[in-house]
């Protein structure tokens, strides 16, 4: 089946029904926006998925309770600065508190505002400071695309680029637009989902597949992805569905269903590459397709122990064409693999064919690995197993941002 969805210019702002901002509130030390929200005009279908950090933030906690009530929002509230996590009882009160106000402010129920938090662990929130930017915030609420770079700007870190995508498709012979957008940079190894991310559509579909299908969506986009190998607590993936498209409602039979699914998952896949390629430090983007595993859970497997790989990651700051560290990845991926049969590729050069070396220009590979995206193409001719996986260079950077992230 060819490409069902249009990219389009746009934001979370895109789809019918939503407006949102953002301000500085004073959590953090620059004037950059710290405090943001995504608001629906109507009650939206949600989903979300979550961090498997067994510690796991305030805010997490109090956007299940949310959606345990009827699978429906109206807001998603949003800080950085500070994770509200491992902030005991005070951290929960904190983060229903932010709750409650930001229900009071939009005149809403309380349980159809979610929740989420990014920045320092173990810091207490400066709720004065956080409570009059919730104050503040509806008067910053639009519907343009200066509504989304404004709420963009308040979730990022140590992100140095905003991170968005949009498509739109026809779904009953109505227009359907599917926005993103995310943070991350660090602390990058998810589970579940991205470190922050948020979907919006005007789709008409229920809260459960809407569950269902970010679930499968996650699987092969944001949990291909790793920067670091550090699975954070804060890790949180949104999904509302305004349905004022004036589609019929979605489901797995309906003929326009495959499509719907289909640009969901191009918007997942857009954001966990471009956090994969802002992470901290990074100077390239790392690209490792699997083919030829015994299934697509080994592949899956074996591509991110791969992009995982700190030796690997060196080798590609360093434009070193050493596949001996790719292969030593591979072999301890425990997934079966025939050490007989597996081929290596950068780009288009070959360095390695049924487990054996076969010469190569190495000018041509220094060059190719000189380059801002990096391919690193396994086929283990094992099977018919396969799967992409996404990650960065380990830069120098990377040390010198986390070792004064605090201060």
């Amino acid at each position: 089946m060819g490409k069902t969805y249009t990219i389009i210019e746009g934001g979370i702002t895109t789809p019918k029904g939503f407006k949102a901002g953002g301000l500085h509130c004073g959590l953090k030390k620059t004037d950059r926006n710290d405090l943001g929200v995504i608001v629906c005009e109507v009650p939206a279908s949600a989903a979300a998925v979550y961090t498997t950090n067994l510690f796991q933030a305030a805010p997490l906690q109090v956007t299940r309770e949310s959606l345990a009530e009827e699978g429906k929002l109206r807001a998603m509230l949003v800080n950085s600065g500070n994770a509200n996590a491992c902030t005991g009882k005070q951290g929960e009160d904190d983060a229903r508190t932010m709750r409650s106000e930001m229900a009071e402010a939009l005149g809403i129920p309380k349980h159809q505002v979610a929740v989420a938090s990014t920045g320092v662990i173990g810091e207490l929130l400066k709720m004065d400071r956080v409570s009059s930017g919730i104050a503040k915030l509806p008067a910053k609420l639009l519907t343009d695309e200066q509504g989304s770079d404004d709420f963009c700007q308040a979730i990022l870190t140590t992100d140095l680029v905003k991170k968005t995508s949009c498509v739109r498709l026809t779904v009953d012979g109505q227009e359907v637009t599917i926005a993103g957008a995310a943070k991350g940079s660090g602390m990058i190894h998810p589970n579940m989902a991205t470190m922050l991310g948020f979907v919006t559509t005007d789709a008409a579909i229920s809260a459960s597949l809407l569950q269902e299908l970010l679930r499968e969506s996650t699987n092969v986009t944001f949990n291909m992805i790793t920067v670091d190998g550090d699975t954070s607590t804060n890790d949180m993936l949104v999904a509302m569905a305004s349905g004022l498209a004036g589609n019929k409602e979605l489901t797995r039979e309906h003929p326009d269903f495959a499509a719907f699914a289909a640009g969901l998952r191009y918007v997942c896949e857009v954001l966990a590459k471009a956090i994969a390629r802002d992470g901290e430090g990074a100077t390239k983007l790392i690209e490792t397709t699997v083919t030829g595993a015994q299934s697509d859970d080994d592949a899956q497997a074996i591509a991110k122990t791969i992009i995982g790989s700190s030796l690997v990651k060196s080798a590609a700051f360093g434009a070193d064409a050493n596949w001996g560290r790719i292969i030593a990845a591979v072999g301890r991926a425990g997934r079966p693999v025939d050490v007989n049969t597996v081929d290596i590729r950068l780009g288009d050069i070959s360095v390695l064919e049924q487990s054996r070396p076969v010469p190569f220009d190495e000018d041509a590979a220094l060059a190719y690995l000189k380059g801002d995206t990096v391919a690193i193409r396994v086929d283990l001719n094992h099977g018919s197993g396969k799967a992409v996986a996404w990650g960065c260079d380990l830069t120098y950077d990377y040390v010198r941002i986390n070792a004064a992230y605090r201060t």
